[in-house]
C-alpha cells in the first residue's frame, strides 16, 4: 500500500487542466468517461489554497483544428516547418458555450484561470509553455515564476486529457523544478491504448503517479 500524500497548503497547488465542455463526454474532442473526474475534482480543490484551472481558449481558424487545413481529417497528424501538429475537431472556440469550464468545479476555490492556445498559429498543451511555434521557440506562460512566487514547490495534477494536456503540463512543471505528481485516477486519456508511451514519458521527467485516496490534509 502506498504512503499518504499529506497537503501542505503553504507549499503544494493543485492544477485542473481544461475541465471543459467540449472535452466532456458529448463535446466537439470528448474524452472517454472524462465526466468521472469532474466531481472528485471539484471536491478536492478546496482543500489546496493555491488552485490553477486552465481553459483552451482557441481563437477561429486555430492552427491545431483539422478545418483549418484544406484536404485534412481530424486525428491526422501534420508536419509543419516547425515540427509536428496533431490536428483535432474545432474545439473549445473562445467565448463558445464548449470552451466553458465545467459549473461542478468550485470558482470560489479557483486562485488563476489560465487560458491557453490563445494565438491562431501555435497550439499549447502545456499550463507552463505553449507548443514549438513557427519561430522555433516555446514562450513560457509565465505559471512557473507565478507558483514559485506564492511559494509553491510540488503541484498536484488532474483533468484532461492524461496523453496531452496534462502530461505535458506535468512534463513542464518537472522541468521547472517543480515536484510533479499526477492523480492518475482523476484523469482520462484520449487514446487509452497509448498508456505505456505516456507513463514512460513520465518516468523519463520524473514525474510521480499516484492516485486522490493518498492524498490527506
Amino acid at each position: 500500500m502506498s504512503s499518504p500524500l499529506r497537503i501542505d497548503r503553504e507549499r503544494d497547488a493543485l492544477i485542473v487542466v481544461d475541465l471543459q465542455r467540449d472535452f466532456l463526454p458529448g463535446g466537439a474532442l470528448g474524452v472517454a468517461d472524462g465526466d468521472e473526474v469532474v466531481g472528485p475534482l471539484s471536491s478536492l480543490a478546496p482543500s489546496f489554497r493555491v488552485v490553477v484551472a486552465t481553459q483552451d481558449w482557441h481563437p477561429p481558424g486555430h492552427v491545431s483544428f483539422a478545418s483549418a487545413h484544406a484536404g485534412r481529417r481530424p486525428f491526422e497528424t501534420l508536419a509543419l516547418p516547425h515540427g509536428p501538429q496533431e490536428l483535432w475537431p474545432d474545439h473549445c472556440v473562445r467565448a463558445s458555450s464548449g470552451a466553458a469550464l465545467h459549473p461542478a468545479l468550485p470558482d470560489g476555490a479557483l486562485t488563476l484561470l489560465l487560458r491557453k492556445g490563445t494565438r491562431v498559429e501555435v497550439d499549447s498543451y502545456s499550463a507552463f509553455q505553449e507548443n514549438v511555434g513557427p519561430d522555433g521557440r516555446r514562450p513560457t506562460t509565465g505559471l512557473g515564476a507565478w507558483l514559485r512566487a506564492r511559494g509553491i514547490r510540488r503541484v498536484f495534477l488532474g483533468g484532461l486529457a492524461r496523453d496531452f494536456c496534462v502530461r505535458a503540463s506535468a512534463v513542464d512543471a518537472a522541468a521547472e523544478g517543480f515536484e510533479a505528481v499526477v492523480l492518475d485516477d482523476l484523469t482520462r486519456p484520449v487514446f487509452p491504448e497509448r498508456r505505456a508511451e505516456t507513463d514512460q514519458v513520465f518516468a523519463t521527467a520524473g514525474v510521480k503517479i499516484a492516485v486522490s485516496r493518498e492524498l490527506t490534509e
